[in-house]
């Protein structure tokens, strides 16, 4: 006799819920009493779908696993289209790995985000694009210090949807079959972060559960809409839902029976070892505060870091507005204002002041602040600094899609075609720039994976849809910018031997800022600022020519990194212990001290 799976799904509005498996054989569902779940049991590894009062087929929400059957179409399943229960989705009765620990890593936080298929999918091996592949890759990371590996949505999505990035899920609590290579992605992923573990380095998810692939009206029924939309969405008196994800749909953060399902998803993910979760959008569902004091409380309770994008398309909930402090948040702001920097706009030193202090403005401690100039929505590092507009029309929408408005600057010549030499040199000192912004304010360091190699997507500040190599990580790049790997590398290294970066406490007082002479220059035309923290005195000039600059702290200073130097071996030499010495530091350009 097979051992039995236990299928549990709430549908208030269902007079008849059956489980019909694809052996031939129908389960009728059970409900012991109005507005509770319907309950039966399938073999353990069987295919099943759910039908609502012997009609409507319906994905099961809390399915741990779904396959897709030959000729799925996700057009059949919007309105209009004609369900065949023969192609529809099919939830698979695969018991969940054995739970794993959390392990916080004991080094200083620097974050890699990458998409599970994009990093590997261009290695020359037959399981490219999976997790067992990403094992090969986790030692490089160590290599170059990074910490925590934050890995893209995997969660499922309907591989008919043409979404690369995976951030229009089908069910929150199953993970993508298509990064599979073994046929059993859950425990594919299971063994990928055990070995991440073993490097000392943490796992987080970008996990998305303020929306759902059934889009609005338009969109194809898979599973919430078809078993109570209005307890699942936010949808008004005339039925149109709110579309503050810019999706379609958003859910109902106010709904138990929804907070139930995602917190169903989170317990089952953090059971794989998962170390932390990014939450998409957070936003919607801060419009419960209960609710995100909730999922607080959950990551204490399980030890998972918890960082929340404090925004949605509707409301900016960066620093104090979001409504728990034990959240890490996404600084949109630092985002920003470096971004202006690199390019020297005026009147950005000020707040640049603020970003490399942990931004005091916005949060109490500077590890609630995750640091970034570019993240998997927008230009790569390179991009930034090789483009001044978007070049999205491979997409398919004429170019109209994703930001405009980027603060960017292509450093004297769009794109690469027939590039002057000088330009690239300019562009490659302007990454270095970039990654020293970033790796030498306090907070919590985060770049994308191949920025270290200069990664480019030919402008395409959207590449969503783009599941090629337009997006796959470029290892040709990595032969070509060596020197630029090496330089992040001796980054991290330098961050690392000053931990008090990574501190929880306010930067108050442990950091002094300075100017050429004096104090900072605050001033609307001032494109530089020097601030000496724990034995490292960083001077940046973002002005086109160079500045001469007064080292105003005694010490024994060495040259540690110089951004116009193409290696990141140490430049050495001492560079004097009178206070008074002066440097010059040359045009868009950074270099740092170290005693």
């Amino acid at each position: 006799m097979r051992a039995a799976f236990e299928v549990s799904v709430y549908a208030p509005l269902a007079t008849r819920v059956d489980a019909v498996v694809d052996d031939g054989d129908t389960v009728a569902l059970r409900c012991a009493r109005p507005f509770e779940d319907w309950r039966g049991e399938v073999p353990v590894g069987a295919r099943y779908v759910l039908v609502i009062d012997g009609e409507r087929p319906v994905l099961d929400p809390r399915a741990t696993e779904v396959w897709f059957p030959e000729g799925h179409s996700r057009s059949a399943a919007e309105p209009g289209g004609t369900v065949d229960i023969a192609t529809f989705p099919r939830a698979v009765a695969r018991p969940w790995p054995t739970r794993r620990p959390q392990q916080h890593t004991q080094r200083p936080l620097v974050v890699y985000e990458s998409h599970a298929r994009g990093l590997t999918k261009r290695r020359p091996r037959d399981d490219a694009g999976t997790f067992r592949a990403a094992h090969a890759e986790l030692a490089r990371l160590r290599e170059l210090g990074v910490s925590v590996l934050e890995l893209l949505p995997v969660h499922q999505f309907d591989p008919d949807e043409g979404n690369y990035w995976g951030y229009m899920p089908m069910v929150f609590g199953a993970i993508h079959r298509q990064y599979s290579a073994t046929g059993d992605p859950a425990q594919e992923l299971a063994d990928m972060i055990d070995a991440a573990h073993d490097l000392d380095i943490e796992v987080w998810l970008d996990i998305v559960v303020n929306h759902t692939t059934e889009e609005d009206r338009d969109g194809p029924t898979y599973t919430l809409r078809a078993l109570a939309e209005r307890e699942y969405y936010v949808v008004d008196h005339d039925g149109n839902y709110l579309d503050d994800a810019g999706t379609g749909n958003v859910i109902d953060a106010l709904s138990p029976s929804a907070r139930r399902l995602i917190m169903d998803a989170l317990d089952r993910l953090a059971d794989l070892g998962v170390d932390g979760f990014r939450f998409d959008l957070a936003a919607v569902l801060a419009r419960d505060a209960d609710f995100v004091r909730a999922i607080g409380d959950w990551g204490e309770r399980r030890g998972v870091r918890l960082v929340a994008e404090p925004w949605d398309m509707a409301r900016y909930l960066l620093g104090p507005d979001f409504p728990d402090t034990r959240w890490m948040q996404w600084n949109g702001e630092f985002r920003d204002d470096m971004r202006g920097f690199l390019r020297g706009e005026p009147g950005v030193v000020p707040l640049v002041a603020k970003r490399l202090a942990g931004s005091p403005d916005l949060f109490a401690s500077p590890m609630s602040s995750v640091n970034f100039v570019t993240a998997h929505d927008g230009f790569t590092m390179y991009d930034l600094v090789s483009y001044d507009h978007r070049h999205n029309d491979a997409n398919g929408w004429g170019n109209t899609d994703g930001h405009h408005h980027n603060r960017s600057w292509n450093s004297g010549w769009e794109g690469d075609d027939g590039v002057p030499d000088s330009v690239l040199a300019l562009r490659e000192r302007q990454i270095r720039n970039a990654f020293c912004l970033v790796l030498l304010s306090h907070g919590v360091p985060m770049f994308v994976a191949g920025d270290e190699v200069g990664r480019t997507q030919g402008g395409n500040n959207n590449a969503y849809n783009q599941d090629n190599e337009t997006s796959w990580f470029d290892w040709n790049r990595a032969s070509e910018f060596v020197d630029l790997e090496r330089f992040v590398r001796r980054l991290i290294e330098l961050r690392a031997a000053h931990p008090i970066l990574g501190s929880a406490d306010p930067a108050d007082g442990l950091t002094t800022l300075y100017g050429a002479s004096g104090g900072p220059d605050l001033s609307f035309e001032s494109r530089s600022i020097a601030w000496n923290v724990d034995g490292l005195y960083v001077i940046a000039n973002m002005w086109w020519e160079p500045v001469e600059f007064e080292i105003q702290v005694p010490g024994e200073w060495r040259l540690a990194l110089d951004t116009t130097a193409p290696s990141s071996t140490p430049v050495g030499g001492s560079v004097g212990e009178r206070v008074g010495q002066r440097v010059t530091v040359g045009p868009r350009a950074i270099i740092v001290l170290e005693t």
